[in-house]
């Protein structure tokens, strides 16, 4: 079995407004220094047993057509071997 992770994030240049949210209220906590703060999103999906090169092109496939924005969004995938 394979899992894996999905992480996506908006592209640098566009405005994150969640992120400022906290990087405001973490300022506001006292957490100091910070320059910038990024939300994004992070997905944990196990596949059957198939190669990892299809497991990347079906992630990729469900990234650009349901996980992620790919105009707006960034994403990153992580593939696992794991025990059943």
């Amino acid at each position: 079995m394979l899992e894996a992770r999905v992480y996506v994030i908006m592209k640098p240049g566009v405005l994150d407004p969640q992120g400022k949210a906290v990087k405001s209220a973490l300022d506001s906590l006292g957490f100091e220094g910070l320059k910038d703060v990024r939300v994004g999103k992070y997905f944990a999906i196990k596949l059957d047993d198939i190669s990892k090169e299809k497991a990347m092109e079906r992630l990729k496939g469900m990234c650009e057509k349901l996980l992620a924005n790919p105009v707006i969004e960034d994403y990153k995938i992580e593939i696992l071997d794991i025990k059943s």
